[in-house]
């Protein structure tokens, strides 16, 4: 990205910030317990959420618990799990909120499609599964079609395609509905958010920018309607590093 290219950001007191992490704000590694944060994102992130009075969040399909092992002592508001979890912070108390969990047995069918297939990782999330072929990516089609026929059966579960990855959820709520709730609360109601995104799931919330006057970033792959483009992590990064005034070097 250029500055150039780069639309005018709102000022601090008018601003949200809202993260996907894997692939956007992060690298992406063969397994999701191998990412690496880099130490300067921490203070980024920290600096970030200080200039704008609380309002710089995480969107990310992953758990609330796995973004807190992640980050901390960071512990951001996020809508996590595609929407399955919120964390908000009201009047300086923490509030938290989860979905129930997916069907156990269901859950069980996905794990033995994972041990059946070689360089197939499961992920349990507790309220959905993800099934990671990275270290595999000649078994897509056959993780693809097994999932596909798990799920015939059940109408009310959803198939989320990622990089690598499927994502299998409860229908009924995504990362959007998780942004639209979000953006309700303090210190995010009013004001314009920026939301940078780099996978599938995330056109959902690129969509709905427009609802609050946004701006919606793509990262990798360029994705049509968006307002700018980074081309990997590093420099998503080094452009949030920019904008809280802690390296005055980075070129967005």
């Amino acid at each position: 990205m250029t500055a150039r290219k780069m639309p005018k950001i709102p000022a601090f007191d008018d601003l949200a910030i809202l993260l996907d992490i894997d692939g956007t704000i992060l690298d992406l590694a063969p397994t999701p317990q191998k990412v690496a944060v880099p130490p300067s994102l921490y203070e980024t992130l920290r600096r970030l959420n200080e200039l704008t009075g609380g309002a710089v969040a995480f969107v990310t399909g992953r758990s609330l618990a796995d973004l807190d092992r992640l980050f901390t002592p960071l512990q951001l508001p996020a809508v996590a799990g595609h929407g399955a979890e919120y964390r908000f912070y009201r009047d300086g108390a923490r509030d938290e909120a989860r979905i129930a969990a997916l069907d156990q047995s269901l859950k069980r069918k996905f794990a033995a499609l994972a041990r059946g297939a070689s360089g197939v990782l499961f992920e349990d999330k507790d309220y959905a599964v993800a099934l990671h072929y990275r270290q595999a990516p000649e078994q897509e089609h056959f993780v693809r079609d097994a999932v596909a026929g798990i799920c015939a059966a059940e109408p009310s579960i959803e198939v989320l395609p990622g990089k690598y990855v499927l994502e299998v959820k409860k229908s009924g709520f995504s990362k959007a509905t998780g942004v639209r709730e979000l953006m309700k609360h303090p210190p995010f109601a009013g004001r314009r958010p920026i939301f940078i995104g780099d996978d599938a799931t995330d056109e959902f919330v690129f969509a709905i920018m427009p609802e609050f006057d946004g701006l919606a970033f793509s990262v990798g792959d360029a994705v049509g309607g968006v307002d700018a483009h980074f081309e990997q992590p590093k420099l998503v990064r080094e452009w949030l590093s920019a904008i809280a005034g802690l390296d005055a070097g980075a070129t967005p």
